[in-house]
């Protein structure tokens, strides 16, 4: 057994011993470097297609459906490997760099590259519709168990599913709105933790179906905290809006500058900011900075074997040590989320 254990870690040892010899290599016929950017932001972007891998120099990925409308042709719809590696198809074609970059754009009869309306089918939506089926899945499976063993106590997956739901309702949503108030709500701010966790979770996984950059995408999170935005001012008692407008300061501060009450009307817009952006920043923070440490081992590639060797390691162990990170933020983003939304919602429904 002692044998065998150290002669896989000699097979290991060698095996990259010989990854690190051949990278330089590999570096030295390229006459161009790596672009770390480019690899990046290829990665945490939206696409219109969607990666699985390479074989033999081929990629391997899924064609997405195309849809557009061009203000001079009307509609038209195609697969997106039409417009791969530059090609134009029916006189649409994937920007590479302004404004545009990365979008499908169109030239029109006055020779300028505009963009058409844009209702395409990409890596983001096709994840986001993976998401809302897992959620679908889950909340199905768990209820149905429910209506098959009344009065029993779950056990495995509909157990977890259980603690995980009486956790967020009575530690989040009873604390943050009431107990007599919460009910109306409940259903939508356990929608939106789930469902911000099972897309934090898919984004960690590199492999396909997984890396979709679901809620490292702006519009995602804008979409979620607009929603959050609308259940609080929707649902406020007539106290949240007066304390608003006319705040409980000193009057100096209302009149006849309306300074507390500019501040107060401010606020109601900059909580779903915050929350939009905390979501954002987090999720894409943790996904570049692994593609960064990951790029490490390719742009130490001509500096030696030595030197390349000993980054290999520390990309790889700072990558295991980010993915564990990730994990945490994951869930802790989700739970964030939640708790600032019964927060607010919370705050709006004080009565004095």
């Amino acid at each position: 057994m002692k044998n065998n254990l150290i002669n896989n870690r000699l097979i290991w040892i060698a095996l990259l011993l010989w990854s690190c010899t051949l990278a330089p290599a590999q570096a030295d016929t390229k006459e161009e470097g790596v672009d770390v950017q480019e690899i990046v932001f290829s990665h945490i972007q939206d696409a219109y297609t969607w990666h699985i891998t390479e074989w033999n120099g081929k990629e391997i990925a899924v064609s997405l459906p195309v849809l557009v409308k061009s203000e001079e042709r009307g509609w038209d719809m195609f697969l997106s490997h039409h417009l791969h590696h530059g090609q134009t198809h029916h006189n649409y074609y994937i920007a590479a760099e302004g404004e545009h970059a990365g979008k499908v754009v169109e030239k029109n009869s006055r020779g300028e590259e505009v963009r058409p309306l844009d209702f395409s089918l990409t890596k983001n939506v096709c994840g986001l519709f993976l998401s809302c089926g897992i959620l679908l899945f889950v909340v199905l499976r768990t209820a149905r168990w429910y209506k098959k063993h009344p009065n029993q106590v779950p056990g495995g997956f509909t157990g977890l599913m259980e603690m995980a739901i009486s956790y967020i309702e009575d530690g989040v949503i009873k604390e943050s709105i009431g107990k007599e108030e919460y009910k109306p709500f409940s259903s939508y701010l356990l929608t939106v933790f789930f469902f911000i966790l099972i897309n934090n979770l898919i984004g960690i996984i590199p492999i396909f179906p997984g890396g979709a950059n679901i809620t490292g995408n702006i519009a995602v999170t804008a979409v979620l905290a607009g929603c959050t935005f609308i259940v609080v001012n929707l649902f406020a008692t007539k106290e949240y809006w007066k304390d608003i407008f006319w705040p409980k300061v000193p009057i100096y501060l209302k009149v006849p500058l309306p300074i507390m009450p500019f501040v107060e009307f401010f606020g109601v817009f900059t909580k779903p900011f915050a929350l939009m952006i905390r979501l954002f920043a987090n999720i894409m923070a943790g996904h570049t900075i692994i593609l960064a440490l990951t790029c490490l081992i390719f742009i130490t590639a001509s500096m030696g074997m030595v030197v390349n060797m000993g980054m290999t390691v520390v990309s790889v162990l700072f990558c295991a040590f980010m993915n564990c990170l990730e994990l945490l933020v994951a869930c802790l983003q989700a739970y964030m989320f939640t708790l600032l939304s019964a927060n607010y919602i919370g705050l709006a429904k004080v009565k004095d």
